[in-house]
């Protein structure tokens, strides 16, 4: 059972989900100002939706309010990726440890198919995108996990940052074939319910992802 549903229940739902995943995929540009009265217009509901929205994003961190300045979308900086993927790289590194000793063997097995399924898309593309929830790797093992503290940590606190990310940074390029075999060694090592190696695995899955997407702001910026 998934830990969040991304099915909305109202209006309100169906407009922050939207607005969550054009900010995450980069539709509405990290740094850029949010005035309520263009996207109320934007998305057809009123301003008082779009600001329920804005302060269910505010809690996501994808979301910034600022004095004098109103509501801003976070901005991908080297800083911020340091200090976050810091975190990441801990917490995921337990929750790869938790998901070889808690997964039960078809929760693995899921996993697997779900890793062939991203197989097709590497193979055929120099991308590697997924959809937030049960068809994103990381959101598997974090749930199989089965720490409701560690999971409410990654899944409230971080799981849309990261995501803004990874998709926007770090999802295409010579980074998607590597990024996939290390996907692959870790699902290995939790089939093989080696708890120290897929911790190990993924918190040095997580170092080359940052340094990864490092690079590219690096890369960014000189060419702004």
């Amino acid at each position: 059972m998934s830990y969040f549903t991304e099915q909305p229940v109202t209006s309100a739902d169906k407009t922050f989900f939207q607005l969550r995943k054009d900010i995450v995929e980069g539709d509405i540009q990290a740094g850029s100002k949010l005035s309520e009265t263009e996207l109320s217009t934007k998305y057809a509901v009123s301003r008082s939706v779009i600001r329920e929205a804005i302060n269910r994003l505010v809690s996501c961190h994808i979301v910034e309010r600022k004095a004098n300045v109103g509501a801003r979308v976070v901005a991908l900086t080297a800083e911020g990726i340091i200090d976050l993927y810091q975190i990441r790289e801990s917490l995921e590194g337990m929750a790869a440890r938790l998901a070889a000793k808690n997964m039960t063997d078809e929760e693995i097995a899921d996993l697997n198919t779900l890793l062939n399924s991203h197989f097709q898309d590497v193979k055929n593309d120099e991308s590697y995108y997924q959809e937030a929830g049960d068809v994103d790797f990381h959101y598997r093992i974090i749930l199989g996990s089965k720490n409701n503290h560690l999971i409410s940590m990654l899944f409230d606190g971080l799981y849309h940052l990261v995501r803004m990310y990874r998709v926007q940074l770090g999802m295409a390029g010579p980074r998607v074939s590597a990024a996939f075999d290390e996907h692959k060694h870790i699902v290995q090592a939790i089939s093989n319910r080696d708890e120290e190696l897929a911790e190990m695995l993924m918190r040095r899955h997580i170092t080359y992802s940052r340094n990864n997407i490092e690079q590219k702001l690096i890369g960014l910026n000189k060419n702004s």
